[in-house]
């Protein structure tokens, strides 16, 4: 039992040993077969590498080739533009070293030509001092006194060579210039037709009896201290029958006064608080009526848009006059005849409009406030937003500031038309014979003038001059002088006409 046990077991382990051998002998020939496998495909790599390899080579030596034939190229290229350029700046420098020897040359002809004319000057100096010399000895003359004598000789001839040009010139503007502009002024005067008022600082108010003045007047005189003091206007009452005058200079208190007054005889209570009721509604009646003047003389000179305080200073000058002319009448007038010369010469028609229509705009307010009616009318219009144009047309109608444009001096001209036309403006027979002797006075007072004659309403000065005392040219400058001071001296409308007469008579005797 024991035996077969132990041969069991030595069979077992026998078993162990072969399979243990026969498994090893398996796993060695799996493992050269995968050894055989694996070399076989490295062989195949290492061959698809090598044919990779020479493949790229090739192609970096083809590449390699075509750069090589390229470079060459571009250098051959490069080679050729230098020799280019190189021949082209010897070229260059070629040229330049023959502009050089061309200069080098004429400034060497310039410099002998500067050499003869240098010498040639000093022979002419010579030669124009033995001329001189000549000319001293045969004339018996020094240079100077040659100078003095030709001077005076040549200043003679220009004196008589510049007044028959001045003549010239003058006949020239007058055939030319008169008939145009005699036909413009006609033309345009002859379209306007406007009435006149009388100018006064008085109103006068009918009464219906003469018990009415008593109780204006009230008691202890408080009727007319109140209305006088709400007015501020003076009330007049004197020996005139069925009449009361108001009197200021301010014509818009004055209509306000006149108004309330006419109201309070009507209604027949007059009293100081009546007085007061009554001028405050008289006051806002002008006030209306005021704007509506304005607004009328607006349309009427086709000027829209106006501003309106404009309107209302506008309006007031309806109660202002000038030489008997009603100044809200000469406004519009101006600026008809504005707009006429505007048109004739090809100015800018609503500049010219504008500007005449309220060139004496100032004098609305003027009694109120310091300054000039131009300056304060140009200083309200350029408040109020009025163009520049327009407010140099107001500031210049009387010259205290200089006219920047043609139509700023057509206002000045259309101002002096309608200010200046027959039966515009009235003056006291005292102030116009004062006038004329002023206008004599002025023209005697300067010398060489025989007599003066202020002719044609003072609208025109005739100076008659010495001939032997003052020439022609004289004549010129005497005309002019004359009526620089008379505008620097004296107030007058429209303008004066100054003419000097020169004449020469030659008288003899056959016998």
């Amino acid at each position: 039992m024991p035996t077969a046990i132990v041969v069991s077991v030595v069979v077992g382990v026998l078993a162990l040993v072969v399979g243990a051998l026969v498994g090893q002998a398996l796993r060695d020939r799996s493992e050269k077969a995968k050894l055989a496998t694996a070399s076989s495909d490295a062989e195949r790599i290492l061959l698809e590498a090598q044919t990779k390899e020479k493949e790229l080579l090739l192609e970096a030596k083809e590449e390699s080739l075509r750069i090589r034939a390229q470079a060459d190229t571009e250098a051959k290229e490069l080679r050729q533009e230098a020799l280019r350029q190189e021949q082209r700046v010897t070229q260059r420098e070629e040229n330049l070293d023959r502009k050089q020897e061309m200069v080098d040359r004429r400034d060497s002809a310039i410099a002998e030509r500067e050499h003869k004319i240098e010498e040639a000057r000093k022979i002419l100096e010579e030669l124009q001092g033995q001329r001189m010399a000549e000319l001293e000895r045969i004339a018996q003359l020094t240079q100077g006194e040659a100078k003095t004598v030709l001077m005076t000789e040549v200043e003679a001839e220009v004196r008589d060579e510049a007044n028959r040009l001045a003549r010239n010139l003058e006949a020239e503007v007058r055939e030319t210039a008169g008939p145009r502009a005699r036909e413009i002024l006609t033309a345009t005067i002859q379209r306007i037709a406007a009435e006149t008022v009388s100018e006064s600082t008085v109103s006068v108010v009918q009464i219906p009896s003469e018990d009415m003045k008593g109780r204006i007047i009230g008691r202890e005189g408080r009727n007319i201290r109140a209305l006088e003091h709400a007015t501020g206007v003076d009330l007049i009452i004197d020996d005139t029958p069925d009449a009361v005058m108001l009197s200021s200079f301010d014509g818009v208190r004055r209509e306000v006064a006149r108004l309330a007054l006419t109201r309070l005889i009507s209604d027949g209570r007059i009293h100081p608080t009546r007085i007061e009721e009554v001028v405050e509604k008289s006051r806002l009646d002008v006030e209306n009526e005021v704007r509506q003047a304005g607004e009328e003389a607006m349309i009427k000179a086709n000027c829209p848009g106006l501003h309106p305080e404009i309107i209302r200073n506008l309006g007031r000058l309806k109660y202002r006059t000038s030489y008997g002319q009603n100044q809200l009448m000469h406004a519009v007038e101006t600026s008809h005849i504005g707009a006429m010369l505007a048109h004739e010469i090809g100015c800018d028609v609503n500049v010219m409009r504008r500007g005449a229509l309220l060139h004496d705009i100032g004098k609305a307010f003027d009694r109120e406030t310091e300054g000039t009616h131009a300056l304060l009318g140009a200083e309200l219009a350029r408040r109020h937003g009025i163009p520049e144009p327009i407010v140099n047309c107001i500031e210049s109608h009387h010259e205290e500031v200089e006219a920047k444009s043609l139509e700023a001096v057509l206002v000045q001209i259309s101002d002096s038309i309608s200010g200046g036309r027959p039966g515009a403006r009235m003056e006291a027979l005292e102030s116009y014979i004062k006038r004329l002797e002023a206008l004599e006075e002025i023209a005697t007072s300067f010398g060489g003038v025989d007599r003066a004659f202020a002719i044609q309403a003072g609208r025109e000065v005739r100076i008659i001059v010495k001939p032997e005392a003052i020439d022609d040219l004289g004549a010129m400058r005497l005309a002019r002088d004359v009526s620089k001071k008379i505008e620097e001296s004296m107030e007058y409308p429209g303008q004066i006409k100054v003419t000097v007469v020169r004449e020469t008579r030659a008288t003899d005797i056959a016998r």
